[in-house]
């Protein structure tokens, strides 16, 4: 079944309106261009998630200031923890909404709160059925949306046996695992080492202030004002995952990389990639 509904999972630390030189360098730098993907009208409901954070009123603040300025005119917070998995309040509210934004913290406490609860089964009927539904997350809010999840990993100088540590997350995407924050936390590594590990799903990682929109559960389109990092790892050749001893490196052949910008797509269904025309008119 197709999923009528939208994703949109950004790499972490996206424009809020702040005042930032390297930014404001890069060509076509368009202030708080991800926030703006977030509905399609200003008045139409968004519930943002706070359950990552162990500061959910400073997201509060933060998110509160940011939409607006947007001129977002209705929208909410919940931080949603055990006690509150089965309430009608928690329920009425994310059915009523049109999009549901989780923020940025801590991936597992996420998943601690929502995993194999109501909730999370209400927000995937919604994404399957419901045109234009929208699930977002930025930064541990991205991490935690598909089937598979990074906990946690070292960001050596190598891929070691037993250094990166996977669980099961939300599950809104079967064949993708998320890295964020990846060029500026040197993360390509422990991405590399995930598909490895799991050679049926993507490698999505995103730079900051870098989204990827997804619809109809796998034609994506790159947004914002970095890179998104596309791995494959389904044609692999020579790799010595299965018999590499604890604590040595690990290594892999044919490993295979899309680099995509502002507004370039790619279809996780057929491996299809389409760039944009930048030739000066």
């Amino acid at each position: 079944m197709i999923p009528k509904g939208k994703l949109l999972i950004i790499g972490g630390k996206e424009d809020k309106g702040e005042k930032d030189s390297e930014m404001e360098k890069k060509k076509n730098f368009f202030p708080k261009e991800i926030l703006k993907l977030l509905a399609e009208s200003k008045d139409e409901r968004i519930e943002v998630i706070t359950s990552a954070s162990s500061e959910p009123e400073d997201m509060r603040e933060t998110y509160t200031k940011v939409f607006n300025e947007i001129g977002y005119t209705n929208f909410d917070f919940l931080d949603i923890c055990d006690e509150h998995l089965h309430s009608d309040f928690h329920f009425k509210r994310v059915e009523a909404a049109k999009t549901v934004f989780f923020t940025g913290g801590d991936q597992s406490r996420i998943c601690r709160s929502l995993k194999q609860s109501v909730l999370t089964d209400l927000l995937k009927r919604k994404y399957q059925e419901e045109d234009g539904f929208m699930i977002a997350g930025t930064s541990a809010g991205a991490m935690c949306m598909p089937k598979i999840m990074i906990v946690e990993a070292l960001n050596g100088d190598a891929m070691l046996e037993h250094d990166i540590e996977l669980d099961t997350g939300l599950g809104f995407i079967e064949n993708c695992i998320v890295d964020t924050h990846f060029v500026h936390r040197a993360r390509f590594g422990r991405l590399a080492h995930a598909v490895i590990l799991h050679q049926e799903c993507w490698g999505i990682g995103l730079s900051e202030d870098t989204a990827l929109l997804i619809e109809e559960g796998c034609k994506a389109t790159c947004r914002g004002s970095g890179m998104a990092w596309i791995l494959n790892a389904r044609q692999i050749g020579q790799t010595n995952t299965r018999t590499v001893k604890k604590g040595s490196p690990i290594y892999a052949e044919n490993l295979k990389i899309h680099i995509l910008g502002d507004n370039c797509k790619i279809d996780f269904n057929s491996d299809l990639f389409q760039g944009v025309n930048t030739v000066e008119q």
